[in-house]
């Protein structure tokens, strides 16, 4: 008798465990792409070269070509939704999107909200001066003077980092990248502060007008954000960017965006 009740009772856990699993399928953003036949991605073109606008107006760079490659592989079209970033998260807590893929760092106050894939690239924060200061200022140690003027977009990581680490200095905040790093070229600001890739290009695109310290002095992993409760989804991202990594699209999107200089006259 014992033994019938024992087999009674794991044929109901294992009843319970199975329609618990399908349920949380059938709730999975996975699952609702592949129904819906579209992948939602939100980002906001401003960071090159992850994200921008090309000169036809058009959304381009290695953010979105990673976001394509998904969406080819889950067989389905791609609809990019340009968000601004003090609102991107919420968009996507909301559905608005089902998926951040934007050059987003991951934090601990950002890993409270929404759950990360694993890192897809490693950055750090780098810093931009004024010519003027070529030689004096030779790393983020020396802009912790109130003397100094240090620029930067506001709500990401490199106001964490100037408030942090360069907290004597004066901070100006902006809403994009470009308005913080023109405050530089025009002698508004001594520094700017913001992440490596940007900063290489902008120095590139700029030579003469700013000088490049090239040494990141933070850790930065990247990864695509998804809502929490969807382990399904996590599981498809985390496979697909070891594919990827594994079977050289990774490499030659990494070395169009990050190893040549041919786009850069497409772009605005």
């Amino acid at each position: 008798m014992k033994k019938l009740v024992a087999a009674i009772m794991m044929l109901f856990y294992v009843g319970i465990a199975s329609a618990s699993d399908n349920d949380l399928w059938e709730k999975s953003t996975l699952n609702q792409i592949v129904k819906r036949g579209s992948l939602e991605v939100c980002l906001e073109a401003g960071y090159m070269p992850f994200e921008m606008r090309d000169k036809a107006g058009r959304i381009v760079g290695f953010d979105v070509d990673m976001a394509k490659t998904m969406a080819h592989a889950m067989d389905v079209k791609l609809v990019l939704r340009n968000t601004d970033w003090d609102g991107i998260i919420p968009a996507l807590l909301t559905s608005k999107c089902d998926i951040i893929m934007s050059g987003m760092t991951i934090t601990a106050q950002r890993n409270l909200k929404v759950n990360f894939a694993h890192p897809y690239i490693v950055i750090g924060q780098t810093i931009l001066i004024n010519p003027k200061l070529k030689g004096i200022v030779k790393s983020y140690q020396d802009l912790n003077n109130p003397k100094y003027t240090i620029a930067t977009k506001l709500g990401v990581t490199g106001e964490i980092a100037s408030k942090k680490l360069m907290g004597k200095a004066k901070l100006q905040l902006f809403g994009t990248e470009s308005e913080a790093a023109l405050q530089v070229v025009n002698g508004k600001a001594d520094a700017f502060v913001y992440d490596l890739p940007y900063n290489a290009i902008y120095a590139a695109q700029n030579e003469g007008k700013v000088v490049l310290l090239d040494k990141p002095f933070t850790y930065e992993p990247l990864a695509w954000a998804i809502r929490k409760g969807d382990p399904d989804f996590l599981n498809f991202l985390n496979n697909y960017l070891a594919q990827v990594k594994g079977d050289g699209t990774y490499d030659k999107i990494y070395h169009k965006w990050f190893k040549t200089k041919e786009w850069l006259s497409t772009v605005q």
